[in-house]
This record gives structure tokens, sequence and C-alpha cells, in this order.
């Protein structure tokens, strides 16, 4: 199956549920208390980060879509703390503020590495009330996807509301369900337990086979569009309304902590689905973002950096038109494989065997080409007002197809010094007769160690001349 990325800024999702603040106490340990035998923690660093459903909400921050959460707070500093987190990284936060709940907050105390306590503060019951789903009901305008995250602490009370209500509204809900009623999920689109919370309801699962044939019955049972069912170790299975079930292998190469990596996932798959992708490809994206998560310590996100550098390590994708972060997440990528970035640059408004000679010669300097193309009133400044003859998207299209690039970025300004000075290559290429201290970038690239080449052009080819005899 191709995997595709999709322009995950375009969407925007709504994440409601169990939001918490995870509290980190880091300190030294060298004595035992006199007053129990426990060792003395001598707190020198604290650390605050969103967990629960406020996790879910920053991994979809952290792929660019526009991301809103729904939540119970209390009112408390530890509120404030989580409130400032997200906001900072651009999530809308619509909390409901609960006189008789403190804001979940699990706060551990960790000393060389080791956990030595983990200290809970909540009020697990249910959310009186229909709060949560008049708030819901208010965001879900716009919205391309609801991720509903239940943690079993009460904000998800009126779940069956909420579901009814997405479906209403023809937006797709998603839930990463708690416990082992999953009656009170009935109608959702898609429903994201992992296997032994699936078996906790299913039933045991002998075989692959008879895992399939649980969740087919599972889902039709709960009036579901799919299933998916995160099998560590052993990646996911995905059965769907009228579809051939999916099993997915694991992508991992190391896992260092699974921790948060089912948050990673239903966020992944939220946005895959909110930018129109339909659930196998979207299900495949979340096994890509799920084997990179667990890769990391911690709590951690993805993004669409790292995805596209871990396709194009697969050799399944992840070349053509980028942005300048992605690309720079790319060359870095590649380079930790010991591979040799070209990179070099120009209008290449109408083109020809010429152009594809020379990125061709570019090309066998190293392993990866990056062309930088300049933008239309680039080259209108440059050529004069009767060019680009080809608008930039066409441009990029034609060079992001040839065999010879890897990967194709646009640039604004006169020159891209400042976009190949972002890159550094190993090797910068230039076509024609520079002198190579007449060449953008060339200063910046020498300095890091590099190599500065200067290419002849294919005899008797030249846009100029084909606009001409047109």
């Amino acid at each position: 199956m191709t995997i595709r990325i999709p322009d995950f800024s375009t969407t925007r999702v709504v994440v409601a549920g169990d939001v918490m603040l995870d509290r980190y106490l880091f300190g030294s340990t060298g004595r035992i208390s006199p007053e129990a035998p426990v060792p003395v923690v001598h707190v020198h660093e604290s650390d605050d980060r969103p967990g629960g459903a406020a996790n879910v909400a920053v991994n979809l921050a952290a792929l660019g879509a526009k991301t809103s959460l729904v939540g119970v707070v209390g009112k408390d500093a530890a509120a404030d703390s989580l409130g400032g987190i997200l906001g900072a990284r651009g999530i809308d936060c619509a909390f409901a503020t609960a006189d008789d709940r403190p804001t979940i907050t699990k706060t551990r105390v960790q000393s060389r590495g080791q956990q030595l306590i983990r200290l809970d503060e909540e009020n697990a019951r249910d959310m009186p009330g229909t709060a949560m789903a008049d708030t819901l009901g208010s965001a879900l305008e716009g919205a391309g996807a609801v991720v509903l995250s239940d943690y079993g602490k009460g904000a998800l009370a009126d779940v069956a509301t909420m579901i009814a209500t997405c479906r209403e509204t023809g937006v797709p809900v998603l839930v990463d369900p708690k416990g082992t009623d999953f009656e009170k999920y009935r109608g959702a689109t898609i429903v994201t337990p992992n296997q032994s919370e699936f078996e906790a309801v299913a039933g045991r699962s002998a075989s692959d086979e008879d895992l399939v044939e649980r969740a087919a019955r599972l889902m039709s049972d709960l009036e579901l569009d799919a299933l998916l069912v995160t099998r560590s170790e052993k990646g996911m299975l995905l059965v769907e309304q009228g579809a051939e079930p999916v099993l997915l292998s694991t992508q991992a190469r190391e896992v260092y902590d699974v921790t948060g990596a089912g948050d990673t996932v239903i966020a992944t798959l939220a946005g895959a689905l909110a930018s129109g992708q339909n659930f196998a490809a979207a299900a495949a994206l979340a096994n890509l973002a799920a084997g990179l998560v667990v890769r990391k310590i911690g709590v951690a996100t993805v993004t669409p950096g790292e995805l596209s550098a871990a396709l194009h390590q697969r050799g399944q994708g992840g070349r053509g038109l980028v942005d300048v972060d992605t690309l720079i997440a790319l060359v870095d990528e590649a380079r930790s494989r010991n591979e040799r970035v070209i990179m070099t640059n120009g209008c290449f408004d109408v083109l020809h065997a010429g152009h594809v000679s020379y990125l061709e010669e570019a090309k066998s300097l190293g392993d990866r080409l990056v062309v930088a193309v300049n933008d239309d009133d680039s080259v209108r400044r440059l050529k004069g007002e009767s060019r680009p003859v080809n608008a930039l998207e066409d441009r990029l299209l034609v060079l992001a197809g040839l065999a010879a690039v890897d990967w194709v970025v646009p640039f604004s300004e006169d020159t891209p010094a400042k976009l190949i000075a972002s890159v550094l290559p190993d090797v910068l290429v230039k076509g024609g007769d520079y002198e190579p201290d007449e060449i953008a970038g060339a200063k910046e690239v020498l300095r890091n160690g590099g190599e500065v080449r200067v290419l002849a052009f294919r005899d008797g080819h030249s846009s100029s001349r084909i606009i001409d005899r047109l």
C-alpha cells in the first residue's frame, strides 16, 4: 500500500475527553529519611506535560492540524499550567471548570532514571449534566473529525449523546475506548482498542483468523463503520464495513517506550481521515507514526517531516515537492544513513533535454538530489514580465517527476543563498560558466566542508530558444 502524507494544516480536529497534567519531579538521592525507610529526593527540576486527551491534542498539533480540545479541569494551578502549555502549542481549549474535582494530575518522582513513586490527584466520578456534550456540539462547525479520548475519569459520561451529535452533523467520530462496556460507543465511526482491551470485550483470539472474525462481529454488533485493533509488536488489524480486513505489520525497528503510542495512533488516524483519506490509508499512516513514536523516551509526538523521512528510508515514498522544514528533516535523515546530498537551483521554466541531462549528471555526484526552484515573482524579476511561461506549481510537478530528482523546494528570494545555508549540501552544483565563488551559497557550503561544482549545460538547448521558436 502506498502511504501518502496529507497536508494536515488544512484540517481541523476536535478532541474531547479526560484531560490530564503529567508532572515530573527530577532529583538526586543520597540518603534515607530518618522518618521512614524511604529515599530523600532533592528535587532540582520539574516538568509539566499534557496527558490523556490533552496528549492526543498535542499529537494533532504536532502534525500541523488545527486542534480544539474539550475537557474538564478544576479551579487550581494545575489547570493554569495545562492551559498555558496547550495554548503555546496553538490548541484552542474549551474547558469546563468543576468545583468538586481537581485537575487530574499524575506526579512522578524520578531519580537516576528510576521512577520512585507516582502520586495521583483526581476525582473520577461521572460528570453530571450535559456540559461536555453541549460544548462539543458548539465546537463541531468546520471540524473534519472528532476524537473521543476515554480514560475512564468521568468526562465522557455522556459519550452516547456525543457520538449521536457527531453523526447527526456528519462529522466522523473516533473513540479510544476504556473498560469493557463498549455498548456505549455504539454508532461511532471507528473505535481503536488495543488487543488486550478488545479481547476483554470480544474474547481471546486463538489466531489471526479468529481475531478478524471476532473484530468483524463486534464492529457489526456496535454498528461501527470500522474497527482498528492495535497489537503492539504485531502491528494492527483494520476491519471495515464492505472491505477486506487489513493486517498491518509493525513499523517499529526499536522499541524504547510505548507510553502514549495509542494517543499518537488515534491522532494520526483522525488527521488523515479529516484530510479525506480512507480507512486503510489512514490506518497505514497511523501505523507508521506508531513505529516512530515508540522509539522515543516518554510521551512523544511525530511530525510530518519525520513521517516523510521514514517513508523515504523504507523506499515507500518521501520524494517530491517539500517545504523547507520537511526538506531539512529529510536531509538530516539521509545523512544519518551516510548518504551524500547534492543541491542545485534554477528557474526550469521550460524543461528540456539539456535540463534533464544536467540533473542526471548532478545526481551522479551523490545519493540525493535537491532542486531549489525560483517562484513566479522571482523568475519575473530575473527574466522579465513575460516569464515564467509555466507557473511554479507546474514547474515543481514536472521536476518532481524526474527519476534523478529526490526533493523539489521553492524559494522566493532572487538567489537561494539563504536556503542553501539552511540545507548545507555536501555538493552544491550550478550549470554554466560560473566561477565557484560567484555561485549563491558557495561560501557557506565550502565553509562547512562541502564541495562546489560547475557543470556544463548541453549545447543547443535553452528555454529562451524554445520560447522564440514557439
